[in-house]
């Protein structure tokens, strides 16, 4: 509201950066050059994630932080819709996801439950202090993500090195010659 035209110009480009990031997150999705750790990482901040932590400025005030300048507030926003369109890996949550052991449930339903409560009495300062963990949590995923990469292309190398190697995949599809073969034919 104190930057009048400047304000509703960086939420529109925090809006559109929105809309951007969910149309690359649904064209990129069954990417087939993508290598096997990237399933683990998302390209850019995910919108929801995004949205929590734009608000970062509203919920510091709502638990008693002076505001901050407008002008801040606007960078800020721009700084997140930059994260949403940028190239940045950030941990996606899959590599902690899985099935709960059957020992395991009671334990969570209970971590759950207390979250709820939490959530409930202290909503600012939860929502505070998870946008500022996850903030914080994006040089750790980058550099996860870098150290994978940099073991792919080691991997690579040891396999173009390795004995035998010819640079062409082998045909699996092409018959067997049974005739050399002592199996039994039906595991031909």
């Amino acid at each position: 509201h104190d930057l009048n035209n400047v304000g509703w110009i960086a939420a529109m480009i925090f809006a559109i950066s929105g809309g951007l990031r969910l149309a690359r997150f649904n064209a990129t999705m069954d990417d087939p050059n993508k290598p096997p750790f990237a399933a683990n990482y998302f390209t850019g901040v995910p919108a929801p994630l995004g949205a929590i932590c734009v608000l970062l400025p509203m919920y510091l005030v709502f638990i008693g932080a002076p505001q901050l300048p407008a002008p801040i507030t606007a960078v800020f926003t721009l700084g997140i819709a930059f994260l949403m369109v940028s190239r940045l890996p950030v941990f996606s949550g899959k590599m902690i996801g899985g099935k709960i052991a059957p020992d395991m449930v009671l334990p969570v339903v209970v971590l759950v439950v207390l979250f709820i409560a939490v959530l409930i009495s202290y909503p600012w300062h939860l929502l505070t202090g998870g946008s500022l963990v996850y903030l914080f949590s994006l040089p750790i995923g980058w550099a996860s993500y870098r150290e994978h990469e940099r073991r792919a292309r080691v991997a690579a190398a040891a396999a173009e090195s390795a004995p035998g190697y010819t640079g062409v995949a082998p045909d699996f599809t092409a018959p067997v010659d049974a005739v050399e073969d002592d199996r039994p034919p039906r595991l031909n």
